[in-house]
C-alpha cells in the first residue's frame, strides 16, 4: 500500500497550492455541509489556487450520511460536467470525508479527492486510513470502500470553529488510539504483553476543556500515527488493523440506537462503548481494573452516560448481531484489551456478559 500523503501545514494556502499542483485536473470541486459551508470554507475560499472550483453543499448531521446525500453529490458532478480527470475536495468533519470519500470513488469508476478535515474526530480518524462509505437501513457506514484521498492535509486552525461537543467527540478517539498505544500488539490469545502508557496518561490529564491548540496538535500527531502505522501494514482489516476497532462494536449499535431516538455524535458513543468495552477487557482477557477505572472516570467527567434502559438491550443486541467486524452470523465480535497496547482481536462474548457491560455503562 502507498503511503497516504498526510500533510501538517504551517500554511494551509501554501500546503493545498502544492498539492494540486501535484495533482493536475481538468476540474475542481469543493464538498462541504451546510455547516463547514458557514464556518470553513471562508477560510479558504479567496485562495487563487480554488478560483473557478465548484461548491456543492450537502445537509448536515450524522442522519443525512446517507444514499440520498450520496445521489446529490453525484447528481451535481454530473451536473457540473465531472470527468473522470476531475478532483474533489472534501472540506469538513467525518460524515463529509467518509460520503465525498465514497462519492468520488465510485462516480465514473473514481475521481481522485483530497481531504481536508475540520474537525478533532476527522482528524485523527475518519479523514485517515482509507475508509469511505454512509450509513445504510439503520445502520452506521453499512456501505462503503477502501479507497486512499489522494492527501489529508490536517490544519489545526480549523479547531477554532469547533464547540465542546464536537471537540470532545473526536477527542474521543485519541483516547481510543492511547489505549491500543504507538507499539501495540496484537494477538488472539490471552497472553500477556508490554504495553505504552505514557500516550494514555497523557490524554487522561491533559485540559480538554481548555485546550492549549500547540500542545493538542502534537497530540493530534501522535494520535495520527497510531492509525498511520496500523492502516498501513493492514489496509483492509485483516489482523492488526482490528485494533482499531476497540470500543466500537457496542459505540456503533449505540450510535444506531440513538438515531431512532435522539441523535449523538459519533465519539460520544465511541467513548461510552470504549467504558462498555474496558469492561469487558477486564472480564475476559485481565485489563488492569485501576486502569479501567481511570478511564471509564474520565469519559463520565466529560461525557456523561448514554440513557439507555433494560429495554434497549434486545435492540442493542441485534443491532451488534449485524456487525460488519463479526466472523459469524451467530457471534458478536470484539477487539478487546489485556492492557494498554495489548490488543486481543475476534474476542467474543455471550449475552449475559455483553448486558452486564450494559449494566456497567448505566449504573458504573
Amino acid at each position: 500500500m502507498q503511503k497516504q500523503r498526510l500533510i501538517f501545514p504551517h500554511d494551509l494556502e501554501q500546503a493545498l497550492n502544492d498539492e494540486l499542483a501535484l495533482c493536475p485536473c481538468d476540474r475542481r470541486f469543493v464538498l462541504v455541509d451546510e455547516t463547514t459551508r458557514q464556518l470553513c470554507l471562508p477560510l479558504i475560499r479567496s485562495y487563487a489556487c480554488l478560483d473557478g472550483a465548484e461548491v456543492i453543499t450537502i445537509p448536515a448531521g450524522d442522519e443525512h450520511k446517507s444514499l440520498q446525500s450520496v445521489s446529490h453529490v453525484w447528481q451535481e458532478l454530473q451536473r457540473m460536467d465531472a470527468t473522470r480527470h476531475s478532483l474533489l475536495i472534501n472540506l469538513g468533519g467525518g460524515m463529509v470525508t467518509d460520503l465525498g470519500g465514497f462519492a468520488a470513488s465510485t462516480f465514473k469508476r473514481g475521481l481522485r479527492f483530497i481531504n481536508i478535515p475540520t474537525t478533532l474526530l476527522a482528524m485523527v480518524d475518519a479523514s485517515v486510513g482509507g475508509k469511505t462509505g454512509f450509513n445504510f437501513g439503520g445502520l452506521k457506514n453499512e456501505v462503503g470502500v477502501f479507497s486512499d484521498a489522494r492527501s489529508v492535509i490536517i490544519a489545526t486552525c480549523f479547531l477554532r470553529t469547533m464547540d465542546r461537543q464536537n471537540l470532545l467527540s473526536g477527542y474521543a478517539e485519541m483516547l481510543k488510539h492511547g489505549l491500543i498505544g504507538r507499539h501495540a500488539v496484537v494477538r488472539q490469545d490471552s497472553s500477556a504483553a508490554s504495553g505504552d502508557e505514557a500516550m494514555w496518561a497523557e490524554l487522561l490529564t491533559f485540559d480538554i476543556e481548555s485546550p492549549d491548540l500547540d500542545v493538542l496538535s502534537r497530540m493530534i500527531r501522535d494520535s495520527v500515527d497510531v492509525k498511520e502505522r496500523i492502516v498501513m501494514a493492514d489496509p483492509t482489516e485483516q489482523g492488526l488493523r482490528k485494533a482499531l476497532n476497540l470500543g466500537h462494536t457496542i459505540g456503533h449499535a449505540l450510535e444506531s440506537l440513538a438515531l431512532t431516538k435522539e441523535p449523538v455524535l459519533h465519539g460520544y458513543a465511541v467513548a461510552w462503548g470504549l467504558v462498555c468495552e474496558l469492561y469487558l477487557s477486564c472480564i475476559k482477557c485481565g485489563f488492569p481494573v485501576s486502569q479501567m477505572r481511570q478511564t471509564v472516570s474520565f469519559i463520565t467527567q466529560h461525557y456523561g452516560r448514554m440513557a439507555i434502559t433494560c429495554d434497549d438491550y434486545p435492540t442493542l443486541l441485534n443491532l451488534m448481531s449485524h456487525d460488519k467486524k463479526n466472523l459469524t452470523a451467530s457471534e458478536i465480535n470484539f477487539t478487546l484489551l489485556g492492557g494498554i497496547g495489548d490488543v486481543h482481536i475476534n474476542q467474543t462474548a455471550t449475552r449475559e456478559e455483553i448486558e452486564e457491560t450494559l449494566d456497567f455503562l448505566r449504573e458504573g
